[in-house]
């Protein structure tokens, strides 16, 4: 139990330096885009109702961002960027900073004792596991990187052969217009 509370005692320093840390970049990016070439598009009403919604509303979704994957440093960002005042976002960042660090100490530490387990009682099973487990996630990264690299023509060329190209006399062929 004790090595449960000091890994998500360091977990949770840990995601509080760099959740606050990003959100402290993003209050110095909008700060700078309030004083660049963005500071028309940001003094807009539009641009302050959002600002505003964020402002009041963005703990909650501060706090949750915490138990994704992926979206927890946009969220942090965005409410730096939109000035979320410090009295709503640290609450926001001690509770999901917590959560986080509670999940990834209990269920992290958990699975490393099961493949721990698993390596001890069966060497083979417990290396065919890491090696399946290394092959999806690489398998996931290549597939992304590749989706990231297709250029607008190379999802043109995957459309269906089927559809006829526009035109551009304004005839219709189907019309005969």
């Amino acid at each position: 139990m004790d090595r449960v509370v000091l890994t998500a005692a360091a977990l949770y320093a840990i995601v509080l330096l760099r959740a606050g840390g990003t959100f402290a970049v993003g209050w110095l990016a909008g700060a700078g885009a309030r004083r660049g070439r963005l500071a028309e598009r940001t003094s807009s009403a539009r641009f302050r109702r959002v600002e505003r919604a964020i402002q009041r509303w963005g703990a909650p979704v501060v706090a949750v961002s915490f138990l994704t994957v992926g979206f927890q440093t946009a969220a942090n960002f965005l409410a730096g960027t939109m000035r979320m005042p410090l009295s709503r976002y640290l609450p926001a960042l001690f509770v999901g900073g917590a959560a986080w660090a509670l999940v990834y100490a209990t269920a992290g530490l958990g699975a490393l004792d099961l493949l721990a387990e698993l390596f001890a009682e069966r060497p083979a099973v417990g290396a065919g596991v890491v090696a399946a487990l290394v092959l999806g996630v690489g398998g996931v990264v290549v597939r992304r990187r590749r989706r990231a690299r297709r250029t607008p023509r190379d999802a043109e060329a995957e459309k269906p052969s089927n559809a006829s190209p526009a035109r551009s006399d304004g005839e219709d062929p189907k019309r005969g217009r």
